[in-house]
């Protein structure tokens, strides 16, 4: 999927990349992308396949600014359910490896623990601790048909298969969980949308029904899911050769370019100019 520069881009055009802050000088690694069956898109939003062959002596560092929904990520070496990331998120790759990962649906993390995702953040646990699925039979089954060729499509396609089987275990989604699908759908494609009264009116609830909704269903509440697409969208955009930061900085509705600077080196460590010179 391309993107083009320039404000009012949604999540529609490119809502990978701008999460991944990616190096791209780093060839030591390739993820395979694939949506899920029709029937679970209240469930789950895309599989990422990552395999990686990291020289010795060499590691390979993927930071993330992670959306809010949980995930399930099974390796050669674990199987984790993983509640939703308030910072940058790491994850260090050394030697070589493969990992099957499901992104969720906002309305999933809770269908999954049976209890509020709040109690996840920034957490991880093992899948064989979550009480709605087979954690240890999933990670066996998807070891089996990846350990021998874990680049092979039919293989990751198999793999995907046995996941989303026991992700049918969660429908149908109930309409809480739908209405929280929405409103971060919503923020996540309004790149105008600035603030959390605004976001209340559209959804005609009260600040104190969003945050408890969001605190059950993401474990953040609206201020952070605000921010957070607007500093990945930040990153989409400084990825384009003619990305000017003071425009950037108004056009995500920051009073100034040295307020801009400072959330978004907060966020991933780094300042807007020097992650847009690694694109340059």
């Amino acid at each position: 999927m391309t993107t083009s520069p320039g404000a009012g881009r949604t999540a529609a055009r490119d809502d990978i990349e701008r999460a991944h802050l990616v190096d791209p000088t780093d060839r030591t690694w390739s993820i395979a992308r694939a949506s899920v069956a029709p029937d679970l898109l209240d469930v789950a939003r895309r599989f990422w396949i990552p395999v990686w062959d990291v020289p010795e002596g060499r590691d390979s560092v993927q930071r993330v600014l992670q959306y809010p929904v949980c995930l399930i990520v099974v390796s050669d070496s674990y199987a984790r359910f993983y509640g939703v990331v308030s910072g940058l998120s790491h994850t260090q790759l050394t030697g070589r490896g493969w990992a099957v990962g499901v992104m969720l649906q906002p309305a999933a993390g809770h269908l999954v623990t049976r209890e509020p995702v709040r109690a996840m953040t920034d957490r991880f646990v093992d899948l064989t601790a979550v009480p709605t699925l087979d954690g240890a039979g999933i990670a066996r089954a998807l070891r089996s048909v990846m350990g021998a060729a874990p680049t092979d499509p039919d293989a990751q396609a198999m793999a995907r298969e046995l996941v989303e089987d026991a992700l049918r275990s969660l429908l149908p989604v109930d309409e809480e969980g739908l209405l929280v699908n929405a409103i971060v759908e919503d923020v996540e494609s309004s790149p105008e949308l600035l603030r959390v009264d605004e976001l209340c009116s559209r959804f005609d609830i009260s600040e104190r029904t969003l945050q408890r909704l969001l605190h059950k269903r993401i474990g953040l509440g609206p201020k952070w899911l605000i921010r957070r697409r607007r500093l990945q969208e930040a990153a989409d955009r400084l990825r384009d050769s003619d990305a000017e930061l003071a425009g950037i900085a108004m056009d995500l509705g920051y009073a100034d370019q040295a307020h801009f600077t400072r959330d978004f080196r907060l966020a991933t460590g780094m300042t807007p100019g020097e992650f847009a010179s690694r694109f340059r």
